[in-house]
């Protein structure tokens, strides 16, 4: 009994440790978006310019990702996570010197690319040890990890938002997030799973060749890249849409961002509820429309607090997909780490398509009408959806 209640406590640990390390990494992603409208400023860019240098993220990012796993079985996944925390504190350190210290778009766009790369094996390897432990209690838990994601950027925007508004300057904000985002999953690290537990995870990451040609997961992951971009619009182009279509400060602007990230903390609170109520498929079509519905009223809303209230729907209807997609692609325990990895190689080819076309659309039509693509996206990607049901071994078991 003692032995059980020791290794209970340790689970127990590791919940809370994983827990901290994704909202850590949510903090450190919206301590950069909530300051973008002001190194937009300082660079002297364009929206089409600024999504270009955006772009580096998503390289960044999509250059970790099917490396992932393979380095999570080498060097097991606390060291991947401390590691990527610590590659993506030095890219903040960078972007602080390339948008606060020299105005440089191109130190600003490497920094911007060691950030991507290290968030990229730090959110990967995460995942894993999440579901590890999600394993090891017994019950779905893994949305409350998203939750806990999203509550850090809740904080991080909060943060920068206050730095915004109190006139801070863009780099002293970006180097303290740093060192808070360099320390903190450090600290944290050592109440993970025991080294064998996780290698054991990683090493069924095999057989991610297979899981490519597994229609399933390749439909999963067009509608992970679909909520993918819902969300991921929000968290780059969100707050410099509201500053410049409705010629607001950009402190109001990080504070509309903030909206959005906490209704998406919420709806990842409260979404596992409905999901046990009501299935899956049916409640990701009803974040598809309430997304929308958000969307449109940002766009149209004209009057301030509807077009907050817009982000508040949309950060609602922006909040399931990506965890749900990890789930159903997690449902077969033997196959689910080589799944996880292809769908979400699948959903970050979101972060590589989106500021790219949203900047040449806001060229042209503006970057607050330019936001109206998520809201057309998301209407053929429903038809994946039903990918998403239950697999017939999770039903089994």
């Amino acid at each position: 009994m003692a032995v059980e209640t020791r290794a209970g406590a340790s689970v127990l640990r590791a919940r809370n440790a994983v827990a901290v390390v994704f909202a850590l990494n949510g903090f450190a992603m919206a301590s950069w978006m909530s300051r973008i409208p002001e190194v937009r400023d300082a660079l002297s860019v364009t929206p089409g310019e600024l999504g270009r240098m955006l772009l580096a993220i998503s390289v960044g990012s999509l250059l970790a990702l099917p490396l992932s796993g393979s380095v999570v079985h080498r060097f097991g996944a606390r060291a991947v996570i401390v590691g990527g925390a610590a590659v993506t504190a030095v890219g903040l350190g960078i972007c602080a010197a390339g948008s606060g210290v020299v105005a440089s778009v191109p130190l600003t766009a490497a920094g911007l690319f060691a950030f991507g790369l290290g968030t990229g094996l730090w959110d990967v390897s995460m995942n894993i040890d999440g579901a590890a432990v999600e394993r090891e209690i017994g019950r779905t838990i893994m949305p409350r990890f998203h939750a806990g994601f999203s509550f850090g950027t809740v904080i991080g925007a909060g943060v920068g938002a206050a730095c915004a508004g109190l006139g801070v300057p863009v780099a002293v904000h970006l180097v303290v997030a740093a060192i808070v985002v360099g320390a903190g999953p450090a600290l944290a690290a050592p109440s993970l799973l025991p080294a064998q537990e996780r290698e054991e995870q990683a090493s069924a990451g095999g057989g991610v060749l297979r899981a490519w040609a597994e229609p399933r997961t390749l439909l999963v992951g067009l509608m992970v890249l679909a909520m993918a971009l819902t969300e991921g619009t929000a968290n780059d182009w969100l707050a410099v849409a509201l500053v410049d279509g409705y010629a607001i400060p950009p402190w109001l602007g990080a504070v509309g961002f903030a909206v959005f990230l906490s209704a998406m903390t919420a709806g990842r609170v409260v979404g596992t509820v409905l999901l046990d109520r009501f299935g899956r498929t049916q409640v990701l079509w009803a974040t598809m429309v309430t997304a929308g519905v958000g969307v449109l009223l940002v766009v149209f809303g004209g009057w301030l607090p509807l077009v907050f209230l817009g982000a508040a729907i949309w950060g609602l209807g922006a909040s399931l997909g990506f965890p749900v997609g990890m789930s159903a692609a997690a449902d077969d325990p033997a196959r689910a780490a080589a799944r996880v990895s292809v769908v979400s190689t699948i959903g970050y080819t979101a972060f590589l398509a989106g500021p790219p076309l949203l900047g040449y659309l806001a060229d042209h039509v503006g970057t607050l009408h330019a936001l109206l693509l998520v809201a057309v996206l998301l209407i053929p990607s429903a038809l994946a959806v039903p990918a998403a049901r239950p697999s017939d071994q999770a039903d089994a078991a």
